[in-house]
C-alpha cells in the first residue's frame, strides 16, 4: 500500500532526527551549546499560549522560563486537560491507557492520533501521558540514531542488508516504542506480564533457527534474569548490543551481562517526562540536552547530586515546563570531557528516585543522616557472593532487608555491614531481615524504597 502524504512527512521527520542527532548536535564548546539552547528555549516558551494553563503567562515575546512555576506530577495530573494543547481529560486517556494494559492491545489513540501512555505509578498516584505522531518521530529518531552501534546502523542504511532484529521486553507496549519499527527493523516485542519462560523460549528457538536478535532492549533486572539464562545453557543468544531501559542498572547486573555477552550495556533514562539521557559509544550517558533542559536541585554540599527539573522543548501536545522529577541523579565534577566529543553533561549514575534516599535520625538525634543509594548499593556489593539478590526497604526507623537464595551465615554479614554502614553516618536504626518475596513482573524493580511515614 502506497504511503500518504502525512505518513511520508512522518517518515521525513523521523530521519531528519536521525541524521541530526547521529552527526549533528555538535559544537565546539558548552558556551556555544548553551546559547544554541537558550534559542531553542525562548522558541518554546513563546508557544506556551497555546496551552491553557499558561494563557496568561505566555506573551507573543515569550516568558522568562523562571517566571514559571515548578510543577510535578501532582499539578500537571490536576491541571491534565489545561496542560496539553489538544484539551484532552485525564479521565479519557487513563480510560484508553488502562483498556489497552487490559485487553493488551495498544493501538486505541485518543483525539484521533495521539498515543496514551501510562507512568508506572511507583510514586503512588498513575498518570497518564500523551504523544503526537510528530513526538513518536523525534522521539524514535533519536534513539535509533544515539543507541544503535555502528555495525546496525551500517545494517540499516544497506537496503540490500537484512533487517536489523530487535527483541524488546517491555511491562507495556505502546505506539511509542513501536515507531521504531520498519522494512529496516524487525521488532519484537515481549510482554512481561506472560510467562518469562515462554519469552526464554521463544528467543532461544530464534536464535536456533539463525534469527536471533542482533539489539536486546529490557528493563535491567529483566537483562539480569536473561544473562542469567544464558550462563545456564537455557538461552542461546549473541546480541551485539544490550540497551537497558526503565529502571536503573546496578553495577552487578551490568557486570553479569559483560561477562555473559561480552558487551557493556548501553542506557536509555526515559521517563513519563521525556527521554532524558543516552548512553554514547564510549559509555558515557549524556543527558539529552538537545531535546531537554535540566535544572538541577542540588541534594549536597559538594553539588554531585541533584533532583532535575526539566523542561522539554520536542513537547508541543503535553507540555513539559520546569517539571520536577522524583529522581536523584549523580556526576562527577572531576570527570574529563567524554571522548565522544558531546558537550552534553554527563552523569555518573541515575541513582533512583529520591525515595530511595534512605534517612535516619543522627545519634545526637538533633538532625538527620542521609544514605545515598549508591552507598548502600557499595555495602551491600561486599557480601553480593552470599545471595543471589536483594531488596531493602527503611519503615519509619527500621531497615528491612530481602535475601533472594541466601547462603548460610548470608544475613549475620549484611547485618554487620549495614550496622558498620549506619555507624559511620553516625545513624540510628534497626536491621530486620523479612523472607524474599518474587517480584511481580509488572511493576518496575526497585531494590531501596524509603516508605512514606504512617501517620
Amino acid at each position: 500500500m502506497p504511503r500518504s502524504w502525512n505518513d511520508r512527512a512522518l517518515v521525513a521527520v523521523l530521519l531528519a532526527r536521525f541524521v541530526r542527532a547521529r552527526w549533528g548536535y555538535r559544537f565546539r564548546s558548552r558556551a556555544r551549546f548553551d546559547a544554541w539552547q537558550r534559542r531553542r528555549l525562548a522558541r518554546f516558551l513563546r508557544r506556551l499560549g497555546t496551552v491553557p494553563h499558561y494563557a496568561g503567562v505566555a506573551q507573543p515575546a515569550g516568558v522568562e522560563l523562571s517566571a514559571l512555576p515548578v510543577v510535578d506530577k501532582g499539578v500537571l495530573l490536576e491541571h491534565f486537560d489545561g496542560l496539553n494543547s489538544r484539551g484532552v481529560r485525564l479521565a479519557d486517556a487513563l480510560g484508553v491507557a488502562l483498556e489497552a494494559e487490559r485487553t493488551r492491545d495498544f493501538a486505541p489513540l485518543v483525539a484521533g492520533d495521539l498515543t496514551v501512555g501510562l507512568s508506572s505509578g511507583t510514586s503512588g498516584r498513575r498518570g497518564a501521558f500523551l504523544v503526537s505522531p510528530r513526538e513518536r518521530m523525534l522521539w524514535a529518531g533519536t534513539v535509533l540514531a544515539r543507541v544503535l552501534d555502528r555495525r546496525s546502523v551500517g545494517q540499516l542504511l544497506r537496503l540490500w542488508a537484512p533487517p536489523v532484529r530487535i527483541a524488546f521486553f517491555l511491562r507495556a507496549g505502546g505506539n511509542l516504542y513501536e515507531s521504531v519499527a520498519s522494512s529496516r527493523i524487525r521488532f519484537s516485542f515481549h510482554d512481561l506480564t506472560e510467562p518469562f519462560d515462554t519469552h526464554v523460549a521463544a528467543l532461544d528457538a530464534s536464535a536456533a533457527a539463525g534469527a536471533g536478535p542482533h539489539v536486546l532492549v529490557a528493563p535491567a533486572s529483566v537483562l539480569g534474569a536473561l544473562a542469567e539464562r544464558a550462563h545456564d545453557g537455557r538461552l542461546r543468544i549473541r546480541p551485539r548490543l544490550v540497551i537497558s531501559v526503565a529502571e536503573v542498572l546496578e553495577p552487578e547486573v551490568a557486570e553479569r551481562i559483560r561477562r555473559e555477552w561480552g558487551r557493556t550495556p548501553r542506557q536509555v533514562y526515559q521517563a513519563t517526562e521525556g527521554l532524558l539521557a543516552l548512553t554514547c559509544e564510549h559509555g558515557s550517558l549524556h543527558l539529552n540536552e538537545e531535546s531537554v533542559h535540566v535544572e538541577r536541585e542540588w541534594l549536597d554540599a559538594e553539588r554531585t547530586r541533584f533532583t532535575p527539573i526539566v523542561t522539554d522543548f520536542d513537547r508541543r501536545t503535553q507540555i513539559i515546563a520546569r517539571y520536577r522529577l522524583d529522581d536523584v541523579l549523580r556526576v562527577d565534577p572531576a570527570a574529563p570531557a567524554c571522548p565522544c566529543g558531546r558537550v552534553t553533561t554527563v552523569l555518573a549514575a541515575v541513582d533512583g528516585r529520591a525515595d530511595a534516599v534512605l534517612r535516619f535520625p543522627h545519634e545526637c538525634g538533633l538532625r538527620e543522616v542521609e544514605l545515598f543509594p549508591d552507598v548502600v548499593r557499595q555495602a551491600m556489593a561486599a557480601a553480593s557472593d552470599a545471595y543471589a539478590d536483594w531488596r531493602i526497604r527503611q519503615r519509619g526507623l527500621d531497615l528491612h532487608v530481602s535475601l533472594a537464595s541466601p547462603a548460610p551465615g548470608a544475613e549475620a554479614r549484611v547485618h554487620d555491614l549495614l550496622e558498620r554502614l549506619l555507624q559511620s553516618h553516625e545513624g540510628r536504626a534497626v536491621v530486620v531481615f523479612d523472607p524474599w518475596e518474587a517480584a511481580d513482573p509488572t511493576v518496575k524493580a526497585r531494590r531501596i524504597v524509603r516508605e512514606p511515614a504512617r501517620g
